[in-house]
């Protein structure tokens, strides 16, 4: 069975209608080093354990999520619209 994604907006959904861009990144000022502009487009984080990315739902409701998900069982705890900060569905 396919991994479900609570959506706020549309319910229960399979994981197949998602897109995920991960955690936000801050972007360095134009005038920032090399090394700074080879860690922004290169270098990523991979936490294990609890994680909040940013999932965007290309095959429905087409908002963006904040999906909370362990990296390492790949379980979903919850999601939430990225306007509403508070609010998770689980």
């Amino acid at each position: 069975m396919a991994s479900l994604i609570p959506c706020p907006h549309c319910g229960q959904r399979p994981r197949e209608e998602f897109t995920v861009k991960g955690a936000a990144l801050v972007r360095p000022a134009a005038d920032a080093g090399r090394n700074a502009w080879l860690d922004y487009v290169y270098l990523r984080d991979n936490p294990r354990g609890r994680y909040d990315e940013h999932w965007h739902h290309t095959s429905g409701c087409r908002r963006w999520l904040v999906v909370t998900r362990d990296t390492a069982t790949h379980e979903i705890e919850g999601a939430r619209d990225t306007a509403a900060r508070t609010e998770t569905v689980e």
